[in-house]
C-alpha cells in the first residue's frame, strides 16, 4: 500500500559485520546503500532480502524466520530467503534480494538482485504434460485476482480471463472500511495493480456480469448474452452485503459498504455530516464506526448483541473492543435493533430516536453463490469444494468467501470470509488447476483494526470450551487461546506479534501440546 521504508537502523552490510555477530536461526536488521536489509542465518548459510514486506511495509525483521523462509508480524506474508519471492499471501510483491559474502572471517552484502512482480515461481507445478487451453475465472476480487497472478508466476501462458462487473476491481477491500475511509491512505494506494498491468501480462479483464454458466461445457454466458467457452473454471464470486428490509433504506443518505464506489459514497456523505449511525457492530462495522470518528463525525451503534464480537472473539476482548471504542467516543445502544430510517434519524425498535445524516448499515455479508446454486453444484451453506478446493463438477475450481472446505485442523467443513484465506486460496486453486493436486491446509487468518488496536487472528473457533488468557488485555498486550479440550481452535493477540506466527505455525503442524503451552 505504501510506498513508506523500514527506517534505517543497525549495522551497514557492506562493510560487513562479524560472523559471531549472527547466531544460527537468528535475523540481524541492517542496511545496505540506503535500503532497509535483513540478513539471515540458517547453519552455515546466509541470506539477505529487503527489510519492508511489500504488503504495508510490515518490519520483517520483527517477524518469525522459519526454515528459509520469514514471515511478516503485521499479516503474515511470507517471504523466501533465498529469493525474495513473496510466497504466501496478503504480499503480493517480492522483495529484493543481496549477495552474501565472507571475507576474512566476516560478513557482507554486495550485488543487489531483484525479481519482477509475476517472475516464474521458485516451485512451479511439476506437471505441466496437460495445462489447461485456457482459464475462466468468475470474480476480480481477493480470490480471482490472485489466481490469476499465481498462473502467471507458474509460468502458465494460456489465456487468462477474469470477469467481473466491479469497474475498480481488483483493489485492496480490507483498505475500503480503514485507512482509506478514515482519510490516512491515499486513494492510490488502493488498487492492487498499476492500470497497464493485466494488459501487459495477457490478463483480460471483462467488466460485466455473468448470467449463468455450465459446470460440464464450462460455457460462461455474460449478462449481455455473449458466451465464452473455457477449459477450466474458478468461482470467486465473494459476497453482498446483508441488506436489511428497513423502512427508509434506501433513502440517499444510507449506506452499505461492500465495494470502492461505497467506500467513496460515504467519505462524500461525511465531509457534510455531523452525526452517524451505524447499523451493525460487526467487523466492518466497528472498523467504520472508527474510521468516521477519525473524520470528526459523532458516531453511534446500533447493534442486537450485548457486546461485540462475543460469539467470535469472547466477552472479555468484546467487552475490550467495546470500551476503546467508547473511549474514542462512540455511543452504543446494545440489545437494540433498527425499527426504521427516516430523513434525519433512527429509529429504533424501542421507539427512541437517534438523529443521523449519515447511515451505515453493516450487519454482515453473504456469500454470492446463485451462479453456483444455478448450476447445480454441490452445496454447504457455501459452494462446497474437496480438500484441492475443486467443487463437485470437474474443472471448476471455487476460492474465497463463497467456498466450504474440509479443514484439517478442526476436521469440519468451514467457509470463512477474510481477505487472506481468500487470497491463499486463490493461489492454492490456480495451482491446483494446473495440476499440482495439493491440499489446502493453511490455517485462516485475518486482522481488524481499531484505531491504535490491532487484533491479530489465527485458526477457526465456532464454539469453544473456554479462553485462557495470557497477558493483559486492558494494558493492550496479551494472548487468547480458544480450547476445546487439550486442543487449541484459534488464538487472538494484541500487540504479541510473534506468538501470533507461532500459534499460526503450530497450527499449521497440528502440534497441540506446543499449543497447549502457550
Amino acid at each position: 500500500m505504501s510506498s513508506e521504508q523500514t527506517e534505517l537502523a543497525g549495522p551497514d552490510l557492506i562493510k560487513g559485520i562479524e560472523l559471531t555477530e549472527i547466531a544460527d536461526g537468528a535475523m540481524l536488521l541492517g542496511h545496505a546503500d540506503g535500503e532497509a536489509v535483513l540478513l539471515a542465518r540458517r547453519g552455515e548459510e546466509l541470506f539477505a532480502i529487503g527489510a519492508t514486506c511489500t504488503h504495508y511495509s510490515g518490519p520483517l525483521a520483527e517477524g518469525l524466520m522459519v526454515g528459509d523462509t520469514v514471515h511478516c508480524p503485521w499479516h503474515h506474508a511470507c517471504f523466501s530467503l533465498r529469493t525474495g519471492e513473496a510466497l504466501h499471501a496478503p504480499a503480493l510483491n517480492p522483495v529484493p534480494c543481496w549477495k552474501v559474502e565472507r571475507r576474512d572471517g566476516k560478513v557482507a552484502v554486495a550485488r543487489k538482485t531483484e525479481r519482477s512482480p509475476l517472475a516464474v515461481a521458485s516451485d512451479p507445478v511439476p506437471d505441466r504434460s496437460a495445462p489447461p487451453t485456457s482459464v475462466g475465472i468468475i470474480g476480480a476480487g481477493a480470490a480471482g485476482s490472485a489466481a490469476a497472478e499465481m498462473l502467471r508466476r507458474q509460468g502458465y501462458k494460456g489465456p487468462i480471463t477474469m470477469i467481473d462487473p466491479d469497474p475498480a476491481a481488483p483493489y485492496d477491500r480490507p483498505n475500503l472500511s480503514k485507512d482509506y475511509l478514515a482519510g490516512n491512505a491515499q486513494e492510490e494506494w488502493i488498487p492492487l495493480r498499476p492500470s497497464d498491468f493485466y494488459e501487459k501480462h495477457d490478463i483480460e479483464l471483462v467488466r460485466e456480469g455473468v448470467k449463468s454458466f455450465d459446470p460440464a461445457a464450462k460455457r460462461v454466458t455474460l449478462e449481455g448474452g455473449a458466451t465464452r467457452d473455457f477449459d477450466r473454471i474458478l468461482l470467486a464470486t465473494g459476497a453482498d452485503p446483508v441488506r436489511l428490509p428497513l423502512p427508509g433504506g434506501d433513502l440517499p443518505h444510507v449506506h452499505y459498504l461492500r465495494t470502492l464506489a461505497d467506500s467513496r459514497s460515504i467519505i462524500a456523505a461525511a465531509e457534510h455530516s455531523k452525526r452517524a449511525v451505524v447499523v451493525g457492530a460487526s467487523f466492518i462495522g466497528l472498523e467504520v464506526a472508527a474510521s468516521l470518528r477519525k473524520r470528526g463525525l459523532e458516531v453511534h451503534v446500533v447493534a442486537p448483541e450485548k457486546l461485540p464480537f462475543e460469539k467470535i472473539l469472547g466477552p472479555e476482548l468484546g467487552e475490550f473492543i467495546k470500551g476503546v471504542h467508547v473511549e474514542h467516543g462512540v455511543v452504543f445502544h446494545l440489545e437494540r435493533t433498527a425499527a426504521s430510517i427516516k430523513p434525519g434519524s433512527v429509529v429504533l425498535d424501542d421507539g427512541s430516536t437517534i438523529d443521523a445524516d449519515l447511515v451505515v448499515l453493516g450487519v454482515g455479508v453473504r456469500p454470492r453463490v446463485a451462479l453456483a446454486e444455478q448450476a447445480g453444484l454441490k452445496m454447504d451453506k457455501g459452494v462446497l469444494v474437496n480438500e484441492l478446493l475443486e467443487t463437485s463438477a470437474p474443472g471448476v475450481f471455487a476460492a474465497g468467501d463463497i467456498a466450504r472446505w474440509p479443514d484439517p485442523h478442526t476436521g469440519q467443513n468451514i467457509r470463512v470470509e477474510h481477505w487472506v484465506v481468500a487470497q491463499r486460496q486463490g493461489q492454492a486453486a490456480a495451482r491446483n488447476l494446473l495440476g499440482a493436486r495439493e491440499p489446502f491446509t493453511t490455517v485462516p487468518f485475518f486482522w481488524s483494526d481499531h484505531y491504535d488496536v490491532t487484533i491479530a487472528y489465527v485458526g477457526h473457533a465456532e464454539h469453544w470450551d473456554r479462553i485462557d488468557v495470557k497477558g493483559s488485555i486492558a494494558d493492550r498486550d496479551c494472548v487468547l487461546s480458544y480450547r476445546t479440550g487439550k486442543k487449541t481452535l484459534a488464538v487472538a493477540s494484541i500487540f504479541r506479534d510473534v506468538e501470533s506466527l507461532t500459534a499460526e505455525q503450530l497450527m499449521q503442524r497440528n502440534d497441540w501440546e506446543a499449543l497447549l503451552a502457550m
